[in-house]
């Protein structure tokens, strides 16, 4: 019988690597190796393209050989504000031990989830601009709409038809907008690809869920006195924004301490964002 070869095993730091990967599957991945950020795949790929910077493929310890590039650590921020600008979600990937104490591979784990619309860079951010993150509740007759600011701790909210909601997304022009699996469709007949998206799942956009993410952000047993008790879609999507956050190791939130309610007939309030 003819010998069969058998397949290249992957060294631990890329089955470390595939294994932090696969917990972050929607996001371009900085992986801390030494003193440079690297990048493989298809990560590799567009961060190049992006970036500007040299592609290679070689083994580098994968079972096959793989696409590579990478930067050296202290150009995080100018690399990093370049990525997210082009509207990649970036999951930065760091040593968590001294790699000269180590034993064996190097700890690593994700630090930070960067998007669009949830970055405190001072690169990413546009000076005297919000960079503000969007979640719409859609239902049949009225949809719930959130948008934050993390950088600020602007937090508003409402609810109305597709067209007030058309209206409130040209005047916050926000820099992500998340919704729910369910409402792929409704969303894309509304806004195609006019703003950097994510999809959460259906369940994070439940009333009861919605409502305990406010009450224990703000400390309070109602939110009556933020006037937006019975705007039941207007809570879900501010609760998701509130959910996204946690998912994305934003943990520092005590300076969103409240949300505003938008009233819908009050159409002068758009008058700050007119240009």
């Amino acid at each position: 019988m003819p010998k069969t070869t058998k397949a290249p095993k992957e060294t631990p730091l890329m089955e470390q690597y595939n294994a932090i990967k696969r917990k972050y599957p929607g996001a371009l991945l900085l992986f801390r190796v030494g003193d440079f950020y690297e990048t493989f795949g298809e990560d590799a790929i567009k961060a190049s393209k992006i970036l500007d910077i040299v592609l290679t493929k070689r083994a580098n310890g994968s079972a096959s050989h793989i696409e590579l590039a990478g930067f050296p650590h202290h150009s995080l921020d100018n690399y990093l504000s370049k990525l997210v600008r082009s509207g990649q979600r970036v999951a930065i990937c760091d040593q968590l031990e001294d790699p000269k104490s180590a034993k064996g591979i190097v700890k690593r784990g994700v630090t930070e989830l960067v998007t669009p619309g949830l970055s405190l860079n001072d690169q990413v951010l546009s000076t005297g601009k919000n960079n503000y993150l969007a979640s719409i509740d859609f239902q049949k007759e009225e949809n719930g709409m959130a948008f934050l600011d993390l950088s600020t701790g602007e937090f508003f909210t409402t609810e109305g038809d597709d067209a007030y909601t058309a209206k409130l997304m040209q005047g916050f022009q926000p820099a992500e907008v998340i919704y729910s699996k369910a409402a792929q469709e409704r969303y894309q007949a509304l806004f195609e690809d006019q703003y950097p998206s994510f999809v959460i799942e259906d369940w994070i956009y439940k009333y009861d869920f919605g409502h305990q993410k406010l009450l224990q952000q703000f400390g309070t047993r109602t939110l009556k006195g933020f006037g937006i008790h019975e705007m039941n879609y207007a809570i879900v999507a501010a609760g998701a924004i509130l959910y996204y956050l946690e998912e994305t190791e934003h943990k520092e939130l005590a300076h969103i301490s409240s949300i505003t309610r938008l009233e819908e007939e009050r159409y002068m309030w758009l008058d700050r964002f007119s240009v």
